[in-house]
């Protein structure tokens, strides 16, 4: 995975508090300048795998995290309430940026940014057509034009929406004959600057694209295009080690698993077979978000993060309480406090430390900045609950086979019911339903294990709680 880091210089050249990566070959000479943005929740870590691709073919490129996102301090004025007042701090801060990455190529310069960037990246080159070329990852795009932004490649996984898909057939339309838009197609020339291709990202999502290698070589072949270049180098293939380096690190939690200390006896839980099960499991999922329709969840400067914390407190509450009048065994102190607390200890410090630092090395940033760290004891009162509350329900003796993903499954329905609800505010939760499918598929098996030979729901019920606000706190847009 560090391959695509040989012969390259990487620098930090922070904007003010604009924190910020530059990607230039070490031993390259004047060359066009590409400005990277990432994406709602996301960082600048995140866009690497663009970033080192085009260096290794001879572009200068820069990362940066936006206002709100990943270590810049500064919040995102506006959030989801207002898109104007949002949109014009991410469009300040990426002139910002352009301004300062410029002088450091031969003057010329393209953009690329990805889902809310890609947005911000093609509001900006309207607004400012000195950019050669734009590239888009699932965007939507408003106000673009036959003529701007300038050479418009659109990149969408091919399991992304329709939705997003139909964008990007409009936006590369505008371009086409008839309107009519086949793919890996180019039409017009990119010396007018006319030009517009799609290209659907086989077999990946809306974050699979961001590593896909077609993604990746697409955009370097359009920007080779629009600046009359020919260079390839490298190609970041980083995505598929990114899934064995962490299938490899859950797969060492089995036999650490068996290290841990046993905390009852008899395996506790609740114990409660499907005929009085399903109502503990289904009641929480339709009534959360229904409740929360109407319930303020603005207490935090963490955009959606908050919304998220409230949906798992309220879940949890109401999973106790059902379990409490259907006569579910009480949940007790554990028989051993001391081995409990060092096994949900080991069970944190293996997420966090472990599969944690990893995702933080080659993903997105997972380390909370400092002006983060705060929110995560507050995001733990909102996810604790919830991991309480379903552990005990989905453990014990007798307890309902498949019941532990039978209630994951529910949760994240009850996400998309939420969204449903009320999309104006809501609806990037979208984004991160398939990244809470696998944090839920992974610290359901480290759950799994840590229940087995623990005999206790609680360790693992705190360890999970713990790396959910970690990575809330450590992701999601900070607000005013």
């Amino acid at each position: 995975m560090l391959a695509p880091l040989q012969g390259l210089s990487v620098t930090q050249m922070p904007v003010g508090e604009i924190p910020a990566t530059l990607y230039r070959p070490a031993a390259g000479g004047p060359a066009p300048v590409v400005v990277i943005a990432h994406g709602f929740a996301g960082s600048r870590r995140m866009m690497e795998p663009f970033a080192t691709t085009l260096a290794q073919a001879g572009f200068i490129a820069v990362t940066f995290d936006f206002p709100g996102h990943g270590g810049n301090p500064t919040p995102l004025a506006g959030g989801l309430s207002d898109d104007a007042a949002a949109a014009g701090v991410l469009m300040a801060a990426l002139g910002r940026v352009v301004e300062a990455a410029r002088p450091l190529g031969d003057g010329r310069f393209a953009l690329l940014g990805h889902s809310m960037a890609g947005d911000i990246v093609t509001r900006w080159a309207i607004a400012h057509p000195g950019a050669e070329a734009t590239v888009g990852l699932s965007l939507f795009a408003k106000g673009a034009t036959p003529d701007l932004p300038r050479n418009l490649l659109v990149i969408v996984g091919a399991w992304e929406p329709e939705i997003l898909q139909a964008e990007a057939r409009r936006l590369v339309g505008m371009a086409a004959p008839g309107g009519v838009v086949e793919e890996n197609v180019t039409y017009g020339d990119p010396a007018t600057g006319r030009a517009r291709r799609l290209v659907l990202a086989d077999g990946v999502e809306h974050i699979g694209v961001i590593y896909a290698r077609e993604s990746l070589e697409a955009a370097r072949a359009w920007l080779n295009a629009a600046f009359g270049r020919s260079a390839a180098g490298l190609v970041d293939a980083r995505g598929p080690w990114i899934g064995v380096l962490l299938g490899g690190l859950v797969l060492l939690a089995w036999p650490l698993s068996r290290l841990l200390p046993r905390v009852e006896p008899l395996a506790q839980g609740g114990g409660l077979p499907w005929r009085r099960f399903w109502v503990v499991a289904l009641l929480p999922a339709v009534l959360t978000p229904l409740v929360l329709r109407v319930v303020p969840t603005h207490a935090l400067p963490l955009l959606l993060g908050d919304y998220l914390a409230a949906h798992c407190a309220l879940y949890g509450v109401l999973t106790a309480a059902l379990l409490w009048r259907l006569g579910a065994p009480r949940p007790r102190w554990p028989g051993r406090p001391g081995g409990a607390a060092l096994a949900a200890a080991a069970l944190a410090g293996f997420a966090i430390l472990g599969i944690g630092l990893a995702i933080d090395r080659f993903a997105l940033a997972f380390v909370p900045a400092p002006h983060r760290a705060w929110l995560v004891p507050v995001l733990l009162c909102g996810t604790l609950p919830w991991f309480a509350a379903d552990e005990w329900a989905a453990r014990g003796p007798g307890a309902a086979r498949l019941a532990y993903p039978a209630t994951k499954a529910l949760f994240l329905l009850s996400l998309v019911g939420a969204v449903a609800l009320d999309p104006p505010r809501l609806f990037f939760l979208v984004i991160i339903v398939p990244v809470m499918l696998v944090f839920l598929l992974v610290f359901g098996l480290l759950s799994r294990w840590a229940f087995r030979a623990t005999g206790s729901p609680w360790p693992a019920a705190a360890a999970n709680a713990l790396a959910l606000a970690w990575a809330i706190a450590a992701t999601f847009p900070v607000v005013p």
